[in-house]
C-alpha cells in the first residue's frame, strides 16, 4: 500500500510494481489532476483510490492487509495510524527505501541539511555531469529517486555511475537503512520543530545519514556542526576560511586561503571566484561539492570550468533582473529565518526586503538583527504580516514598515520604495513557509518572477 499520490509516491507505486509487487495506493484528496493519475496507474495493473483519508478503515476495506505500507514524506512519521500499524507487524517505510533497496548496486551520494542542501545537490550534479560522469539528480529536489531508478534500471537505462540524491529530514526519519557511499551535511539550524518537536531529535535523523555513510564531509562553518565535531570518528570537514581559525585538532580537507581553494595534498586548486553566486555560505556549499568531486575522481581544472559555467538554482538568491538601477533577487527557499539571514548578509544594502507568508517557529533575533543592518524597508505580506510587523516594531527596527495582502500589491509598493530610499537591490527572502497562499515555495518564486519581469 502507497499512501499519497504525490510524485513521490507516484514513483515509489510504479517502482514496486515494476518489481513484482501487487500495489494499491490510497489519497486523501480528489481533484482532476489527481483522477487523471489514477486512471493511469489503474491501467498500469495499480489500484487506486482516490477520496481515501489514511485510517485503518481504509486497510480494513482492502482484500487483503498490506504486509507493507509506503508513506510520502508530507505524512507524520509518528502518525496515530502509522503507529498502530507498525504495532500490528506492518512494515511502515518512506517513499525513499523502495528505490534504496532496488539500486544497492550504484553509489549513493546523500546530501541533507537545514538549508544549502538543493544548491550542494544541484552542483555535485553539475560537477560530476560535466566532468564526464553519469550521476543523475533526484530525491528531495526535482524528480523523485524512485522514478530515477525505474527509468534507469527497470526500463533497461544506463547503469549510473552515481546517484545525487538531496534528503530531507521528512525523507529520513522514515528511510532509516539508507547508506550512501558519501554523504554531506551542510547545516543544522532550528527548523521543522513542528514536527520533530526537539532540536535533539532533528539532529539525530540527520546524523543517522552520515553515521552509515562510507565517507562523511562536513561543513566546519555551521556552529551547530563545529559544535558537535568532537563526537565524531572521523570525517573530513570543509571551511571557507583559513584553516587555522578552526578549533586545534579538527584540520580540514579544504579550506579558502585568501581567494584560492587549497587542499592539504595538491595545495591550491582555483579561485573561489569561480563559482559566481555571493555570500559567505555559497562559498561552503562550493567547498561541500568540491570535496565530493574529489572523492569521485575529478581534476581542479575540470570542476574550476565547471564552477564557471553553472547556472545557480532557482529560488536560491536567483538573479532575475536588473531594471533602473536596481536588482531584483528572488529568495523563495528562505522558508525560516536563518535561511533568509543568510540572504540578507550575502547581499549588499540598502535593500527593499519582501517578507511573508505562514510563519514557523524558530529565533528570529539574528534575522532582525540584519534587516537592520540591510534593509532600508520591509515589505510584510500574507499571513504572517501583521506577527511580523509586530516583531519589527518591538525589535527597534528602524526602517520603513509597509502590509500587503499578497505578492502582487508588495512587489508593486517594493518598486516604488527602492527608488526613493536609494536602494540597490529588492529582495524576495520570505522566512517563511509558502503554504498560506501557494502549494510550494517553487509556486511562490515562479509568481515573484512573472511579476517582476513584467514591471
Amino acid at each position: 500500500m502507497v499512501v499519497g499520490l504525490g510524485r513521490s509516491g507516484l514513483g515509489a507505486a510504479r517502482l514496486l510494481q515494476a518489481r513484482g509487487e501487487t500495489v494499491e495506493v490510497i489519497e486523501s484528496d480528489d481533484t482532476p489532476e489527481l483522477r487523471a493519475r489514477a486512471v493511469e496507474l489503474e491501467s498500469e495493473a495499480i489500484g487506486a483510490h482516490l477520496g481515501v483519508p489514511l485510517s485503518l478503515a481504509a486497510f480494513q476495506a482492502l482484500p487483503l492487509p498490506p504486509s507493507v505500507v509506503v508513506v510520502s514524506p508530507g505524512i507524520a512519521w509518528n502518525h496515530p495510524v502509522l503507529e498502530e500499524l507498525r504495532s500490528r507487524g506492518v512494515q511502515v517505510q518512506g517513499e525513499i527505501v523502495p528505490a534504496w533497496q532496488a539500486s544497492r548496486d550504484v553509489p549513493w551520494i546523500g546530501i541533507t541539511g537545514t538549508n544549502g542542501k538543493t544548491t550542494v545537490t544541484c552542483l555535485v550534479h553539475h560537477l560530476l555531469e560535466q566532468g564526464g560522469q553519469d550521476a543523475p539528480l533526484c530525491g528531495n529536489v526535482g524528480i523523485s529517486a524512485a522514478e530515477v531508478v525505474l527509468q534507469r534500471r527497470l526500463e533497461q537505462g544506463p547503469r549510473p555511475d552515481w546517484l545525487v540524491v538531496e534528503l530531507s529530514s521528512y525523507q529520513l526519519e522514515a528511510a532509516p537503512a539508507v547508506a550512501p557511499a558519501i554523504g554531506v551535511w551542510t547545516t543544522l539550524t532550528p527548523d521543522h520543530l513542528e514536527r520533530h518537536g526537539t532540536m535533539a531529535a532533528y539532529r539525530a535523523i540527520k546524523r543517522r545519514l552520515l553515521e552509515h555513510s562510507r565517507l562523511r564531509i562536513l561543513n566546519a562553518d555551521d556552529p551547530d556542526l563545529l559544535r558537535h565535531a568532537d563526537t565524531w570518528d572521523h570525517a573530513d570537514w570543509i571551511t571557507a576560511g583559513p584553516r587555522e581559525a578552526l578549533p586545534a585538532g579538527l584540520d580540514p580537507v579544504l579550506w579558502i586561503d585568501e581567494h584560492d581553494l587549497v587542499q592539504g595534498r595538491q595545495g591550491p586548486l582555483f579561485p573561489a571566484s569561480a563559482l559566481a553566486m555571493p555570500g559567505a555560505h555559497n562559498r561552503q556549499n562550493l567547498l561541500l561539492a568540491v570535496a565530493v568531486g574529489l572523492q569521485a575522481g575529478l581534476a581542479p581544472a575540470a570542476m574550476e570550468a565547471a564552477c564557471r559555467c553553472f547556472p545557480g538554482v532557482p529560488h536560491r538568491l536567483e538573479r532575475l533582473r536588473h531594471l533602473n538601477g536596481i536588482t531584483w533577487f528572488n529568495d523563495s527557499k528562505a522558508t525560516n529565518y536563518d535561511a533568509a539571514e543568510v540572504a540578507l548578509r550575502a547581499l549588499e544594502g540598502p535593500l527593499v526586503v519582501l517578507a511573508g507568508g505562514q510563519s514557523k517557529q524558530g529565533d528570529a533575533t539574528a534575522w532582525l538583527e540584519r534587516l537592520q543592518e540591510r534593509a532600508a524597508a520591509v515589505v510584510l505580506y500574507g499571513a504572517a504580516r501583521e506577527d511580523f510587523a509586530a516583531l519589527l516594531g518591538s525589535s527597534g527596527y528602524g526602517g520603513v514598515v509597509q502590509q500587503e495582502e499578497g505578492l502582487e500589491t508588495a512587489v508593486a509598493r517594493a518598486a516604488t520604495l527602492a527608488p526613493g530610499l536609494g536602494c540597490q537591490g529588492v529582495l524576495l527572502s520570505p522566512a517563511c513557509a509558502s503554504f498560506d497562499q501557494y502549494t510550494s515555495f517553487e509556486a511562490r518564486g515562479d509568481h515573484f518572477r512573472r511579476l517582476v519581469l513584467a514591471l
